[in-house]
């Protein structure tokens, strides 16, 4: 999240109150209806409970930072993707504690896993501030402060991020091999619709509410790119590396990338076509 701070700026904030609208159907979007969405995509699939729990997890988190250049990608509005993602990260501080335990509580089996491992929102919330509060924090003041060297960490840190994700991703699939052989298709065709379903959440609020060509491609992106990796250091933290919930983690992250980068190249050869 420091290597992501880096490009921030206060301005990315502040840009949301010239033009908020788009920005509030962004958050509400990923926020609001994604996981209400997910919530009655378990219902009506009923995967085993570690799976459904999984789904939830990865629907509270916030944004993915690449979804700023598969934006770009696109021709989308960028500074508002940007914005979200800013505004999504702050948000994340107290919504994704706040979606886990909510939409969880209200399906039985998860429910179960919650009482299992005894997890308590609390202690999400403080988890959730040192992941992202506190080196949110710190690399927007680094940037602010000190821009030749923030420029010159990103350059590091980028790449250092993808390690560490691969990283969990790697522990996640060899510490539950035998549920990933066993469940492998089931999992591909569930994070498939799901990762779908997001996407088509965020086109469609964007066109209820009457947004730009430009902002339904930002939105799009911003609720279907989501932070994986924070889904997958919650899941290791407090459930234990929980094998549905890791798998779907884990492969949500690698499938994001590439469904996300798909539309982003469908997007830019259409615009280009159209121009």
């Amino acid at each position: 999240m420091f290597g992501v701070a880096l490009d921030l700026r206060l301005a990315d904030f502040l840009r949301l109150t010239k033009v908020p609208k788009p920005a509030i159907v962004g958050v509400v979007s990923q926020f609001l209806v994604l996981p209400l969405l997910t919530f009655l995509l378990v219902l009506v699939i009923e995967p085993r409970p570690s799976i459904a729990m999984g789904m939830m997890i990865v629907a509270a988190c916030p944004g993915g930072n690449v979804s700023n250049f598969m934006t770009s990608l696109a021709r989308g509005n960028v500074a508002l993707s940007v914005s979200l993602t800013a505004i999504s990260t702050v948000a994340a501080i107290f919504m994704t504690p706040f979606n886990l335990s909510f939409w969880a509580s209200l399906y039985p089996p998860t429910a179960a896993i919650l009482t299992a491992v005894s997890i308590d929102t609390f202690e999400v919330f403080q988890t959730i501030v040192l992941i992202l509060a506190i080196p949110l924090t710190l690399g927007m003041l680094v940037r602010h402060y000190y821009p030749k060297t923030a420029v010159i960490l990103m350059k590091w840190l980028k790449p250092i991020s993808i390690i560490i994700f691969i990283a969990f991703v790697l522990v996640a699939f060899s510490n539950n091999i035998s549920i990933f052989l066993e469940y492998f298709q089931f999992m591909v065709l569930i994070v498939f619709v799901h990762n779908a379903l997001a996407f088509t959440c965020g086109y469609s609020m964007a066109t209820i509410f009457g947004l730009s060509d430009d902002d339904r491609k930002s939105i799009t992106i911003e609720t279907g790119i989501q932070n994986s990796g924070l889904g997958l250091l919650l899941i290791f933290s407090f459930f234990h590396g929980l094998g549905g919930m890791a798998m779907i983690a884990a492969w949500w992250g690698i499938w994001h990338i590439i469904s996300g980068l798909t539309l982003g190249m469908l997007w830019s050869k259409y615009t280009l076509q159209s121009a």
